[in-house]
């Protein structure tokens, strides 16, 4: 196994879900020990000084008006991780717990929050050892930083709460001492300001947005796999993605997701077989694919920006920074979460788009008018009902989307007295996201198992490309023989496309 060095700069969404996936292992780089301890002696200063500084030695939030002395300060910071450790709702899933752990030793280790080496060493350890604290999922804003879940995420660290161990794809739940004592790990006292830097962050938002984005790069391939296999279906025209045509419009989306198109269209004797055929246009689900496509790929360039640079960033308050000798600690509002919460409403609006126009693909290959075949692609028509119902549960996905596309910022509530006026509500949009990519797997599966259905029965070779994914296909999906359950299938398919196995068909 290779070793990811953490250092508060050079984390990559890929690390993020290696590590968590077991693949590789992550460390503390020695650069990040080095700026950790020069921040964590200007703590040291400022308790000696006497100094009131917030988040040092002052309650939290609308409390931080109140002054701590110096001998409850250790207390201070249990006691924030106990009471802010009371969210709810179903358990993160443990490799996303782990995710967020990444992502949270990632921003410490950036060496401007003041805490110590030892305490993001104990988090790599754990990580390392798959060691995933038990999370629930609600309780953020997306604001003052992910303060529920972090708080559950941090109570371990401290002995407290419970784990999930990994061993191999199996998770079992224990007592977090026992743990730690089994891998040689023990439980770290927490010293001022400590606990807040754990849970004032965007790391779970991070981690959601780490899936969310690893999805959609995967699904945007193969929605354009889709749109070649569905046209080859229904012998549609080869002309609207024609590399004249977008570089008449260049805008970079389109012309990838055209070009994309066109190449598994290559060497298509299907094609060939309809040089005078009397179509002139394809309905807009095909014909203007690049069109729709093109703007989803842009914006996943966008997210992904944004999203590198969060994960190796400072998202606590306050910082401490450290020049020489000197040092000046400064509160601010890194933790607000509103650029992935923006982010994540745009990703779930993206993938009702790619889901509608997939959706009205699909009802294209069932439909004899467009497809010159059978309907819905059954065997014996009336007798049996084929593909029908796989067009209706697309069209439930697209309907659930729907849903669940509206905004999540525009939901604030104001929280903390007044005084933390404007939640991101970042934690609930970017969760809402990685639901969206699964929906939208969904209904591309059910569009490639229809395109291939129709393939099947076409006498004339698709392009290469769209023969390459016929083929993968049927390691997931059989032919259409007779009516059966198609639900295992389907699935399957969905999550080999969320796996990325198409960019690897593609090298």
């Amino acid at each position: 196994m290779g070793e990811v060095s953490i250092d508060g700069e050079t984390l990559r969404p890929e690390d993020v879900i290696a590590i968590a996936n077991g693949q590789c292992t992550a460390s503390l780089s020695e650069s990040s020990r080095k700026m950790m301890s020069a921040s964590r002696l200007a703590i040291e200063r400022v308790l000696g000084s006497g100094e009131v500084v917030y988040g040092i030695n002052t309650g939290f939030g609308a409390l931080s008006s109140v002054r701590i002395g110096e001998g409850q300060l250790e207390e201070l910071q249990v006691n924030l991780i106990r009471s802010h450790a009371c969210g709810v709702g179903d358990r993160m899933e443990p490799e996303h717990v782990l995710m967020m752990m990444i992502i949270r030793a990632n921003s410490l280790a950036k060496g401007v929050s003041g805490a110590r080496p030892e305490l993001v060493e104990l988090m790599l350890s754990m990580v390392n050892a798959r060691i995933a604290p038990v999370v629930p999922r609600i309780g953020s804003l997306g604001a003052s930083g992910d303060l529920a879940p972090l708080s559950h995420m941090s109570l371990p660290l401290i002995g407290e709460g419970v784990c999930s161990v990994g061993d191999g794809d199996s998770w079992t739940t224990v007592p977090s001492n026992d743990a730690l004592s089994e891998a040689g790990l023990s439980p770290i006292l927490l010293q001022a300001k400590e606990g807040l830097s754990l849970i004032n962050g965007t790391s779970q938002m991070c981690a959601y947005m780490v899936l969310a984005l690893t999805n959609l790069e995967n699904l945007l391939l193969a929605s354009d796999c889709a749109v070649a296999c569905s046209l080859e279906g229904i012998r549609g025209s080869h002309a609207p993605f024609d590399p004249r045509i977008h570089s008449s419009r260049p805008q970079f989306g389109q012309s990838i997701s055209a070009a994309r198109i066109s190449g598994m269209l290559a060497d298509s004797e299907i094609m060939a077989s309809h040089a005078d055929c009397d179509r002139v246009q394809d309905a807009y689900s095909f014909r203007c694919s690049p069109q729709v496509h093109g703007p989803v790929i842009e914006l996943v360039r966008e997210v992904r920006r944004i999203l590198e640079i969060e994960i190796n960033s400072a998202t606590d308050n306050p910082l401490v920074f450290v020049e020489g000798e000197d040092s000046e600690i400064i509160s601010g509002g890194n933790f607000h979460g509103q650029n992935l919460a923006m982010a994540s409403d745009s990703i779930a609006l993206a993938c009702h788009e790619l889901a509608a126009v997939s959706e009205r693909r699909i009802n294209q290959l069932l439909d004899p008018s467009w497809s010159g075949q059978k309907p819905f692609l059954a065997n014996e028509e009336g007798l049996e009902s084929g593909l029908m119902i796989i067009q209706y549960v697309a069209a439930s996905l697209v309907s659930e989307m729907h849903l669940i596309a509206n905004p999540a910022t525009t939901s604030n509530v104001p929280v903390s007295m007044g005084k933390e006026d404007h939640a991101s509500m970042g934690a609930t949009g970017a969760f809402r996201s990685t639901t969206s990519t699964l929906y939208l797997s969904q209904v591309i599966a059910n569009e490639m198992i229809c395109a291939c259905e129709a393939l099947d029965r076409i006498e004339e070779a698709p392009g290469n490309g769209v023969e390459t994914i016929r083929e993968w296909v049927r390691k997931y999906v059989l032919p259409l023989n007779c009516d059966r359950s198609l639900t295992v299938e389907c699935e399957a398919l969905s999550s080999a496309m969320m796996n990325g196995e198409i960019g690897q068909l593609f090298g």
